[in-house]
């Protein structure tokens, strides 16, 4: 791949991820315009706090990327777990997507120290240990 095609790829990709963040930001946008009540009642409706449900949306649909990779990472098959237990699968993205440790996690994943620490601060860390043997790899 020539220079000038790879400065095109990263030009795309970047390009990509400012639509898709002034998209979220006319997200954000619509919903912060609700009223309080309507809020509260969607709220209800998914089982999370007002609050949470506020985090949940500042998080945006990437809250909880990291938990597949911090799964992949402890040897845990996704697609599995997805499929033996999909309301676990449900409860941990929304338990990740409010997690205020993500340069842990991140910083963990990448140099291959997942499995030693995520007992420290990963809110799903009590999930992750119930699961058995036939969701590992």
């Amino acid at each position: 791949m020539t220079a000038q095609q790879e400065s095109h790829l990263t030009l795309e990709f970047l390009i990509g991820k400012f639509v898709d963040w002034l998209k979220h930001r006319r997200e954000l946008s619509e919903i912060r315009q609700m009223n309080r009540a309507d809020i509260e009642a969607i709220a209800t409706d998914l089982r999370v706090s007002p609050d949470d449900l506020d985090r949940l949306i500042d998080a945006g649909p990437h809250g909880a990327d990291e938990m597949p990779q911090m799964l992949e990472a402890l040897g845990i098959d996704a697609q599995k777990l997805a499929q033996a237990q999909p309301l676990m699968v449900r409860d941990m993205q929304r338990v990740c997507a409010l997690c205020r440790d993500k340069a842990q996690c991140h910083g963990d994943i990448a140099a291959g120290k997942a499995a030693e620490h995520y007992k420290e601060y990963c809110p799903n860390a009590p999930s992750i240990d119930s699961l058995g043997p036939s969701i590992k790899h």
